[in-house]
């Protein structure tokens, strides 16, 4: 059918951006959830030029899944969306499949329409239980009831900025013909800050970056990573649930731009032995009327004594919470004490194998980094696990805490054992979505070779959660 016939938006990156910083300014302000929603429906109501709108939500382990609702079908009938989420892994069981998608009104996104198609708008969605509480497997929403909390009784927001690695490689769905290449093809070899203004990962980095801009990230700096292939692409920082949500966008777009190419963009955390590994350092810190709680001029490292606790607790159960910042078995290859992998319990300011790095700050940008999250973990799991642990964990007695020589488990078998056995991930997840997550990894686990040894296996590439593949997992 000819395009002159069809009459879909398809608006300016110009114009996008536009829209979508008041729609970011809106979410920033708190502008009450009915006066965005009647705003929403209006605009979907009266832009004739929209034919469908794009919701999103994750699984447990933070795989993104995507569903379009006609336009008009939405607009009448919003309040009462239904789907099978039997069919979701770590969802629900057969016997107690139906649950609702309520609409996060607030994080409304118009995307390029030559990335994501003509006429349509994107949102995030709420899984509700058939009850009509909030799911407790959709750790998004439990993460969104938690910041909300702390803001109305302490007027605190969570505020986090991710630093997000991946590879480029030859091949659409490089990953998913692992199994019989067994090889990943870089793309470019150049390394740190290096590369041809033309070549295909630069032109890569200037694509997702423009389309990032478009949708409001507001970037900062992006560059080719240390390894040959990799690739950061970083923007500000926001609250944290929207945050996690430019996670989950971030790498949609980076998958897009790259199979538009004819390329794959690859999020596992050790694609190739011998290299640099791809991590997702996040930044966090905690903000009250405007003023970082985590700054102090006369605090050690210009950090707040409130920054130190939230810190050590952190430090603490560093060993429980492994497992929900590296979900893979693929994330402990990156944990090698070579390459400035990040697993020594420890803080530093300048140490790039401490789990923990207090970066240069002032009043407006001082912050802790975990630099020990992969960037294949759930994100909204990984925001829930640091944020929840440094305001409420335990601080252990050990002396020298912040520099003791302790290390983060080698593989996941190690991690899985300290999750399981810790009461903290009992009080972080409950115990109902700790049990269920536990055995979404110990499934996959098992499905891989025990012993890492020093090639990336092919199993571990096809039951990686991010991998999808719901035919390979069904034959199990």
């Amino acid at each position: 059918m000819s395009n002159d016939l069809r009459n879909f938006l398809a608006l300016s990156y110009d114009e996008l951006e536009d829209l979508n910083l008041r729609a970011k300014e809106q979410r920033l302000s708190r502008v009450p959830v009915e006066t965005v929603r009647e705003e929403r429906l209006r605009y979907l109501t009266d832009e004739k030029r929209i034919k469908a709108v794009t919701l999103l939500f994750s699984d447990l382990e933070g795989r993104l899944h995507m569903l379009d609702y006609d336009k008009k079908f939405l607009v009448k009938n919003w309040d009462n969306l239904t789907f099978d989420g039997s069919s979701i892994r770590g969802f629900t069981a057969q016997r107690e499949s139906d649950l609702r998608l309520g609409m996060d009104w607030s994080s409304f996104y118009w995307g390029p329409a030559d990335v994501f198609g003509n006429g349509k708008v994107l949102m995030f969605g709420e899984v509700i239980d058939r009850d009509g509480t909030p799911y407790t497997g959709d750790i998004r929403s439990v993460l969104k009831i938690y910041a909300d909390k702390l803001y109305e009784e302490q007027g605190w927001t969570l505020n986090a900025a991710n630093e997000i690695e991946g590879f480029l490689f030859n091949g659409a769905n490089a990953e998913r013909h692992y199994h019989e290449t067994k090889t990943f093809e870089y793309v470019n070899t150049g390394g740190y800050f290096h590369s041809l203004p033309s070549d295909p990962l630069r032109t890569f980095i200037d694509t997702v970056a423009e389309v990032q801009r478009a949708m409001g990230f507001q970037n900062e700096k992006d560059h080719p990573e240390v390894a040959p292939s990799q690739f950061e692409i970083n923007y500000s920082y926001g609250e944290v649930v929207a945050a996690a949500d430019q996670i989950q966008l971030y790498k949609l777009i980076c998958r897009q731009v790259a199979t538009k190419m004819g390329l794959t963009a690859c999020f596992l955390p050790k694609p190739v032995v011998g290299v640099n590994g791809s991590g997702m350092h996040t930044n966090v810190s905690i903000s009250q009327d405007g003023k970082n709680l985590f700054w102090d001029p006369k605090g050690e490292e210009q950090l707040s004594s409130c920054g130190w606790q939230f810190l050590d607790r952190i430090l603490t159960h560093a060993n429980d919470i492994c497992l929900v910042m590296n979900s893979s078995v693929n994330a402990y290859r990156r944990l090698d004490p070579h390459f400035e992998a990040p697993n020594q319990i420890i803080a530093s300011p300048v140490d790039r194998g401490a789990m923990i790095r207090i970066p240069i700050g002032n009043h407006r940008s001082m912050r802790v980094e975990v630099r020990a999250v992969a960037p294949d973990a759930n994100p909204y799991m990984a925001m829930l696990a640091v944020f929840k642990t440094g305001l409420e964990g335990q601080t252990a007695e050990i002396e020298n805490l912040r520099q003791a020589k302790r290390y983060l488990p080698d593989n996941i078998y190690t991690a899985l054992d300290d999750f399981r056995n810790a009461e903290w991930t009992t009080t972080l997840l409950g115990a109902d979505v700790k049990a269920r997550y536990a055995d979404l990894k110990q499934a996959a686990a098992d499905r891989c070779p025990r012993l890492l040894g020093t090639i990336v296996k092919a199993p571990e590439v096809q039951f990686h959660h991010e991998v999808y593949n719901q035919f390979l997992w069904n034959r199990f």
